[in-house]
């Protein structure tokens, strides 16, 4: 059977140069970077190399990046180390986030949630008028999981600095795809395995000067900030895979976008199916689709029989029954919601992988619309 993978925002794999570049960390260099003998002290120097490639994919100072396991773990971090009573976030977070401020409002703090247009933007007016004397924290995903749409990071950063409030972007999504300054950026969180690294590396950028209070605490490793023995050949594997994508942006951005537009054209042909985020501010590896009469669930799983791995959503909550709070927040009814499919792209995708997919999908959407208690009301 064919095998098609369309979910790389979910996880991608490893690049072959980061997997090579990691190797000799799991034998000949296996030293902890807190030992005084020439084992540790290797390891730390390749640490610190590590961070300087890091660093440089956002113009970042290397002593502004700290490791943490996972962008979920560099979340955490952010949300509950700020000092403060009240935080904004918008309505369209990562689960991570979400429910992070949850947690906090559990604890006493206010939590403002923005809301977004159909489109799933925030109005950066919104923030401004949201942000009081008590605000300690504004966090603003930059890029969404779920559809794609990419927030003006700059302009809310710069709302924030005016208001001296400290402000925070997950950029899971848009770390290594696009370029990002941060400028205007206090707090940004990534992580490797969204960028053809391994598993088990993430970052949080602190710029100078600001306090955060740490969430595990140990041995003092990262400045204190994520104590626990460094996990240096995930940090190595992302590094690499940090500077492969700096090195092959560009390119990397011309074909996906050029894949993008042939899939959009294709999946737009089938009857009753609609795009979701915005038309032009957007990543264009991402394309989320939702489909009038039918389950995303069933059409992910028919796709799954042959071949074919896409999502109705985030990864970390699909196998929930719940509808996507992203979609809910663009104001999508909870039947359209549940007819979500989302189809991201990356460095791997070819040209033929997208017509078995368009090929696939019209026969799955046929099969199961001749099926559906919803199809046969409607007519």
């Amino acid at each position: 059977m064919k095998k098609v993978y369309l979910d790389y925002v979910a996880t991608t794999p490893v690049d072959p140069l980061a997997v090579k570049e990691m190797a000799p960390y799991f034998s000949d260099k296996f030293g902890n970077t807190m030992s005084l003998y020439s084992l540790g002290r290797e390891a730390k120097k390749d640490l610190e190399e590590s961070r300087k490639k890091i660093a440089s994919l956002i113009s970042a100072d290397p002593e502004e990046i700290f490791f943490t396991s996972s962008a979920t773990e560099s979340n955490n971090t952010i949300l509950k180390g700020i000092k403060g009573s009240h935080m904004v976030i918008s309505s369209i977070e990562h689960a991570c986030i979400m429910e992070s401020a949850l947690w906090l409002e559990k604890q006493g703090a206010r939590v403002t949630r923005i809301p977004v247009d159909k489109f799933g933007l925030v109005n950066p007016l919104d923030i401004e008028k949201a942000i009081t004397k008590d605000t300690a924290l504004v966090s603003i995903i930059h890029g969404s999981n779920e559809v794609g749409t990419i927030q003006d990071i700059g302009e809310i950063g710069r709302i924030c600095r005016e208001k001296n409030v400290l402000f925070h972007t997950d950029a899971s999504q848009t770390f290594g795809k696009i370029k990002i300054d941060v400028e205007n950026i206090d707090l940004l969180s990534a992580s490797s395995h969204k960028i053809y690294g391994p598993k088990g590396a993430g970052i949080i950028f602190k710029r100078k000067g600001v306090d955060l209070t740490p969430l595990i605490h140990g041995g003092g490793q990262e400045e204190g900030l994520r104590s626990s023995t460094v996990n240096v050949p995930s940090i190595v594997g992302f590094a690499k895979a940090c500077q492969i994508a700096e090195e092959r942006m560009e390119k990397d951005l011309e074909k996906i976008s050029r894949l993008f537009k042939k899939l959009v054209q294709e999946v737009l042909k089938i009857d009753n199916v609609y795009l979701t985020g915005h038309p032009e501010k957007r990543l264009k590896n991402i394309a989320s689709f939702y489909f009038s009469f039918i389950e995303g669930e069933s059409l992910v799983l028919s796709l799954d029989l042959e071949g074919i791995a896409v999502s109705t959503g985030s990864a970390c909550s699909s196998r929930s029954l719940e509808p996507s709070h992203v979609l809910i927040a663009m104001g999508l009814e909870h039947e359209q919601a549940h007819g979500s499919l989302r189809v991201s792209l990356g460095r791997n995708t070819t040209e033929g992988e997208i017509d078995y997919f368009v090929d696939k999908l019209k026969e799955s959407v046929n099969k199961l619309r001749k099926i559906s208690p919803l199809c046969i009301q409607k007519k």
